[in-house]
């Protein structure tokens, strides 16, 4: 408010000025020349008022948005970073379960694979020796079936995160983290 204060007292002083100078003239034609300085005076500071309150405003306006384009960046960085991390504990979790779920396939597989050996232990200690070395190779292939198999799991499903974590990312989130803060301001006031 003191940014009117100025104008306030130059109104003042220049009414002071004018009713000074009615008073010390002699004759009623004055009176209409000095209401027109008057009327003049006021119009001008009211313009100078008015001017100064447009400057206010849109200093305000400006601060306003300015603050709503952080709180619109600090939002979207927070997101994105909740996101990531959600993102990143689904994928832990997943892979626990996964490990978990391959121990037990492991140990029944390992179990068999056992039981198998066993059996052409039992048939080549026997002099069954065809059958022995034909169900230690069938034995044999079957567990490096399932290694590899399970190898290929692996790696196919590890690629399908990643591609699946990199398409759930809008462009302006992949700009947003790629780029600084600089950039991401300016990013953020062209949309």
């Amino acid at each position: 408010m003191l940014r009117f204060l100025p104008g306030i007292i130059i109104l003042e002083a220049a009414m002071v000025a004018l009713v000074i100078a009615y008073m010390n003239a002699s004759n009623e034609a004055f009176l209409v020349p000095v209401g027109l300085l008057a009327m003049i005076i006021s119009v001008l500071v009211a313009f100078w008022f008015a001017s100064i309150a447009d400057h206010i405003k849109k200093d305000a306006v400006a601060r306003a948005k300015e603050d709503f384009v952080r709180e619109r960046e600090n939002l979207l960085v927070s997101a994105e970073a909740e996101k990531r991390s959600v993102l990143e504990e689904s994928h832990k979790r997943i892979v626990k379960e996964t490990n978990q779920v391959h121990a037990k396939a492991n140990f029944k597989l390992g179990g068999a694979f056992i039981g198998v050996l066993s059996f052409a232990t039992v048939m080549i200690s026997i002099e069954l020796l065809t059958v022995g070395l034909l169900t230690l190779a069938t034995a044999g292939g079957a567990l490096a079936g399932y290694v590899i198999r399970a190898r290929q799991d692996t790696l196919s499903y590890r690629g399908k995160v990643a591609k699946a974590a990199l398409e759930s990312r809008t462009p302006i989130q992949a700009e947003l983290i790629s780029s600084s803060k600089a950039d991401a301001k300016k990013l953020v006031q062209k949309r």
